[in-house]
């Protein structure tokens, strides 16, 4: 299949371009931050988003959605990293749609994918339990308890946490702590007895939580997909999360790199323009080539999800490690060559520094992904 945009993809990037250019630039993010919002995020924003289908581009159509697939849904999160768009767009839009199209059953489909698609449901992914990325390592406990499941354990950087209706959650069911049989994922209500969320406050100005889990008492009707055999179900969700995160990536590297050639162009330095200076032309030329690069990589990804899921997680490892390292890079790279003013809170510059960061991490950084693009090669 060609690396390039469909027509009908290259409409939703435009008007995606326009929208959030206008309704959500990176002056939002600053006074969300700034007003300590409760939220998070601007709910009239989501709302717009919403109306326009974005929230219900992975909802099948008989569920209210678009069904315009993974290009779609990355075409739309490579511009919300141009303009730092903070949303509940990756954790709902994307990868509680993904898990419920792909694993839910018809009621969970039918009471859940209406409201994503609406905008009227929140949905967050709770799976890592330490400092880094290891969905593997469970150790969230799930005992039968009746006719269903008593959750205890605790989750960390789990985006949109504190607001999310609904948290899909792994818990091991049978096994031990790194073992993939055994893991079971599971609905949990933000507001059910015995679930304490408590809001993290992260250096991009953006959602996580932590969230406890204490006795928390389930039915059967919880579990999403099969039971003891969730493992494969939450590699396919964090994929679609971690293909959605390179897009992103793309989109903040490719402004950093625009609004850092403007910089280039009008800043005066013992009276020339530094844009003149080959050095600088050198690097920016140099990042140019590795954006591209990073590119063709996530949109092959994108691709790859739509047309094989199942076969798609060496792509999403390559895309995720490439775009993390061109992303941190063209962060480094502006701050470096706007000089010390890129430094202050003033310029805009430096929230793109601290979101890639965060992103970069998200759900396995380059490192993460490198070893396991090798280990998926057989190296």
């Amino acid at each position: 299949m060609e690396l390039v945009l469909t027509e009908e993809a290259g409409m939703l990037k435009d008007a995606a371009k326009g929208f959030l250019s206008d309704s959500a630039p990176v002056s939002q993010l600053r006074k969300l931050r700034d007003e300590k919002s409760a939220d998070g995020f601007d709910r009239k924003t989501w709302a717009a988003m919403a109306e326009m289908g974005w929230t219900g581009v992975l909802v099948p159509e008989e569920h209210g959605g678009v069904a315009m697939g993974h290009v779609a849904a990355g075409v739309v999160a490579e511009e919300m990293g141009r303009t730092l768009t903070a949303s509940p767009f990756l954790s709902t839009a994307i990868m509680g749609a993904n898990a419920l199209s792909r694993f839910g059953s018809d009621a969970q489909k039918g009471e859940w994918l209406p409201k994503i698609a609406a905008g009227e449901a929140i949905f967050a992914v709770g799976t890592d339990e330490g400092r880094k990325h290891n969905p593997v390592s469970v150790t969230t406990k799930a005992e039968r308890s009746g006719n269903g499941f008593k959750l205890n354990g605790e989750k960390s950087f789990v985006a949109e946490g504190h607001v999310a209706d609904m948290i899909l959650v792994s818990a091991r069911t049978a096994g031990s702590e790194s073992e993939e049989e055994g893991v079971t994922l599971f609905l949990v209500p933000r507001e059910a007895a015995g679930v304490t969320v408590e809001r993290q406050f992260m250096v991009d100005s953006r959602n996580s939580a932590r969230v406890k889990l204490d006795n928390v008492e389930l039915n059967a009707d919880a579990v999403l997909g099969e039971v003891d055999g969730g493992y494969k179900s939450l590699e396919a969700v964090l994929d679609s999360g971690r293909a959605g995160l390179s897009a992103e990536m793309s989109g903040s590297a490719q402004e950093c790199l625009e609004r850092t050639v403007d910089y280039l162009k009008e800043r005066k330095q013992f009276g020339e323009i530094i844009g003149t200076y080959q050095g600088l032309q050198h690097r920016a030329a140099h990042l140019y080539s590795e954006i591209e690069l990073g590119k063709s990589i996530v949109l092959k990804t994108l691709q790859t999800l739509d047309m094989a899921p199942d076969h798609a997680a060496m792509m999403v490892s390559a895309a995720k490690s490439k775009m993390g390292q061109v992303a941190q890079l063209a962060a480094q790279e502006s701050i470096q060559m706007h000089g010390g003013i890129g430094m202050t809170d003033e310029y805009d510059i430096g929230f793109f520094i601290k979101r890639v960061r965060v992103a970069e991490a998200l759900f396995g950084d380059s490192n993460y992904h490198t070893d396991k693009f090798a280990r998926l090669r057989k190296y």
